[in-house]
């Protein structure tokens, strides 16, 4: 892109009294041609399945977004680069591989995304690919405004970062205490079902039943004599023709069982002695 400049110059002449005289106007106009080179960019879409298309984030819509972009910021869109049904959790996507080829090889300048997810939404393969790729390079992103040509873009990139991480976190902290609760009411809280349980009929509370109730019971039993190990108690399970959930008894299958039952102890009595108003410690 070309910009025209004119300019009448000037003569600068000093008086006797140190004053600063411009006599510009006696000479003839002077235009200077400034090119400016459009930034060779890639633009990138992705989308992980047909339902995002009703989300706003369909491939035509975010081509619609990045060539508007371009066009408003003079970019120059060396190619348009599609993932489709390929999944954010993973930097392992053929369309992305080739981007980030064509960037290191100098093809292109800057990568643009319509929004900062169909990147990636994995702060840490954000981190990742600023380091690894984009310490040289620049990112651009249309609904963030990121530019991190400028300070101030890769300012705005390390905050939406931090603030993903952030978020995170808490959302990690909220499930981690709600599961908690869940467990501290003897509710499922995901995975198989434990041994010698099934759901009671508010489905989410466990309760002993189903064909491993009796097998559960002789496990508890077994639990009290201090002469079996865990793999000694595995061995009287075989023996008495107890059936296992695997192929077999071993003693990792015993601890897991007596792990889960030692824990539901505990917390049967922590609740126990609160109804009666005692104070007990949770250790």
């Amino acid at each position: 892109m070309s910009i025209l400049v004119r300019s009448y110059p000037s003569v600068l002449t000093r008086s006797r009294f140190g004053c600063t005289v411009s006599t510009g106007s006696y000479y003839p106009l002077l235009t200077l041609r400034v090119t400016v080179t459009a930034t060779k960019t890639i633009a990138y879409l992705r989308v992980s399945t047909d339902k995002q298309a009703d989300r706003g984030v369909s491939l035509s819509a975010q081509r619609a977004k990045v060539e508007a972009y371009a066009s408003l910021y003079d970019l120059e869109l060396v190619e348009v680069i599609v993932d489709a049904g390929a999944s954010a959790k993973t930097l392992t996507r053929p369309g992305l591989s080739r981007a980030l080829e064509m960037l290191a090889s100098g093809e292109a300048d800057a990568l643009l995304v319509a929004k900062l997810d169909r990147l990636t939404r994995s702060v840490r393969d954000l981190d990742t690919l600023i380091h690894k790729h984009f310490s040289s390079v620049a990112l651009l992103s249309v609904a963030e405004q990121i530019d991190t040509r400028s300070a101030a873009g890769r300012l705005v990139l390390n905050v939406l970062a931090s603030v993903s991480q952030w978020e995170r976190e808490v959302i990690g902290e909220r499930t981690k205490d709600a599961l908690a609760v869940k467990r501290s009411r003897g509710e499922k809280t995901g995975g198989s079902m434990p041994y010698g349980y099934v759901l009671a009929a508010d489905g989410k509370t466990l309760v002993q039943g189903g064909s491993e109730a009796e097998g559960l019971d002789l496990i508890r039993e077994l639990m009290e004599r201090p002469d079996l190990s865990l793999r000694g108690i595995a061995r009287e399970l075989t023996a008495r023709g107890v059936k296992p959930r695997g192929k077999a008894w071993y003693g990792k299958s015993v601890a897991n069982i007596v792990r889960f039952e030692s824990r539901r102890n505990q917390k049967q009595k922590q609740t126990l002695g609160v109804s009666n108003g005692e104070v007990r410690s949770a250790a």
